[in-house]
This record gives C-alpha cells, structure tokens and sequence, in this order.
C-alpha cells in the first residue's frame, strides 16, 4: 500500500476525511497500526476524534442543504406573484433556512475548536 495517497491536507469540496483530526505522530500516510481503537492506561482513544470529523463533514453538509433552502424559499417568493399566502410560505422558507443555516455554522465551528483542540 501506498503512503503517499492518504494525506491529511485533502479535502473534497469542503469535507474533511474522516482521520483529519488524528494527531501527525499517530497517523503517517495509509498506516493505521497506530490507531487506538480502545483506551488504555498510556493512550486515549482515537474513536471521538473520528466522529468529530464525521459530524463535522454531517454539519457542512447540513449547512449546504440549508443555503439551498434559502434559495428556494427566495425563487418560491419570486414566482409567487403577490399571492399572499404563498408569499408568507416563502418568507417562513427563508427565515427557517437561514435559522439552520446559522446554527450549522455556530455547530460546525464549534466541532472544529473541539477537534483541533483535542487532535493534533
């Protein structure tokens, strides 16, 4: 196997792998012989890191979905010609949206600081 194909710079459209928040020493290239699948009496376990960077990429996406939204509820908004109970249904799409939006960024951000924290 190759060392050279899993680095940790590697982001696909904004997601982060799931060994972005294992720490360098632990992690060198595709070995895996240093992952700590249970804690011990010397090393902690790298499963919550993992999961944080599993929740991390679930929160991105939450966020992409939420910005969609945003435009759907502004292109229901524009086609709704005036009608008023179209138009309120848009404008409860868009503010419902952008709510999710900032509360995917504020989680998303916060997943981040406890990951860079707690990894390397």
């Amino acid at each position: 196997m190759a060392t050279d194909t899993c680095d940790k710079s590697g982001d696909f459209f904004g997601l982060r792998p799931w060994y972005h928040y294992l720490p360098s020493t632990d992690f060198s290239g595709c070995d895996l012989s240093n992952f700590t699948f249970l804690p011990s009496s010397t090393q902690a376990s790298d499963v919550p890191l993992v999961m944080l960077a599993v929740i991390d990429d679930l929160l991105r996406i939450a966020g992409i979905v939420a910005v969609a939204f945003v435009v759907v509820g502004a292109v229901r908004y524009i086609t709704s010609q005036g009608n008023p109970e179209q138009t309120a249904q848009a404008q409860s799409t868009v503010i419902n949206a952008l709510i999710g939006t900032a509360i995917a960024v504020a989680a998303a951000t916060f997943v981040g600081f406890v990951g860079s924290r707690l990894g390397g």
